[in-house]
C-alpha cells in the first residue's frame, strides 16, 4: 500500500470513474476536479505528489495552461491523458512540461507503471557533489537548482533529471537507451521520441541558439552529450 496523493483532472465520467478505481485499488488516494480553474486551485492548494491530467478541459484554462501555470512554482510530476495520438499534440503537452503522455485508452498495467516510474525518477535520492560545472552552467543538486553565468534557469522534474543525467557524463556520448533507462526506467529504452521531445525543450532553455545547439550535442543514431566546451562544428 502506498501513501502517494494522485489528482485526476477530466471532464468525461467513464475516465474518471476507470482511473479513479484503477488507483484505488492501487492504494492511491485520489482527488477529482473536471474543471479548469478549480483543478489549478486543488493543485495549489493540495499540492498533490502526482497530477493526471486530460488536456481538453470546460473553463478559461485548458490541460496545457494548466501545465504551464503549475511550473512556474512547481515540479508536481504532470502525466497528460489524451485521446489525442498525433505527433504535435504529444510534443505541445512535452512543450508545456508534462512529464509524461499517455494516449486513450490505455491497458492499466501500463498506466500504473508508468505512474510508478515518474513517482521514483521524483523521489530517487542520487549520491552527488555539491555542484556539477560544465562550462558555464552549474547544477546544485542540494538545492535542486540549475544556473546559467549565475542566472536561474527553471525546468521541470524531467527536463531536470536528463540535463543531470548529461552533466555526470559531461562530454561523454551518452546512448539513446542509457539516457531512457536512467531518466525514465527501463521500460522507456525505447522511446526515443520521449527523449528526443524534452532534448528539444531542453535545449530551449538553456542554449542561446537552439536552432543551433552548442551545449547539447547529437550524435546521429548514437545518443548524446553535454560538452564543457562547445565548438561549432558538433553535430545538432
Amino acid at each position: 500500500m502506498n501513501t502517494f496523493k494522485v489528482l485526476i483532472v477530466d471532464y468525461q465520467l467513464k475516465w474518471i470513474s476507470l482511473i479513479r478505481q484503477i488507483l484505488f485499488l492501487d492504494g492511491y488516494s485520489v482527488i477529482v476536479e473536471n474543471h479548469g480553474e478549480k483543478a489549478f486551485q486543488v493543485a495549489t492548494k493540495e499540492l498533490p505528489d502526482l497530477i493526471l491530467l486530460e488536456p481538453n478541459l470546460p473553463g478559461e484554462l485548458n490541460g496545457f495552461e494548466i501545465t504551464r501555470h503549475i511550473r512556474k512554482f512547481s515540479n508536481i510530476p504532470i502525466i497528460m491523458l489524451s485521446e489525442k495520438s498525433e505527433t504535435e499534440y504529444i510534443l505541445k503537452g512535452f512543450n508545456a512540461g508534462v512529464d509524461d503522455y499517455i494516449t486513450k485508452p490505455f491497458d492499466s498495467k501500463i498506466l500504473l507503471a508508468r505512474i510508478r516510474a515518474v513517482l521514483n525518477r521524483v523521489k530517487e535520492i542520487m549520491v552527488l557533489p555539491e555542484e556539477i560545472k560544465c562550462n558555464n552552467l552549474v547544477i546544485n543538486p542540494a538545492a535542486h537548482k540549475v544556473t546559467i553565468d549565475g542566472n536561474e534557469i527553471i525546468l521541470t522534474e524531467t527536463e531536470y533529471n536528463l540535463l543531470l543525467e548529461l552533466a555526470r557524463n559531461c562530454n561523454k556520448v551518452l546512448l539513446h537507451e542509457q539516457l531512457l533507462c536512467a531518466v525514465w526506467g527501463p521500460e522507456y529504452q525505447n522511446e526515443v521520441m520521449y527523449l528526443r521531445s524534452f532534448i528539444h525543450t531542453l535545449r530551449r532553455k538553456i542554449e542561446m541558439n537552439p536552432s543551433q545547439p552548442r551545449q547539447i550535442i547529437n550524435r546521429s543514431g548514437i545518443g548524446y552529450m553535454l560538452v564543457s566546451e562547445p565548438s561549432e562544428t558538433m553535430e545538432r
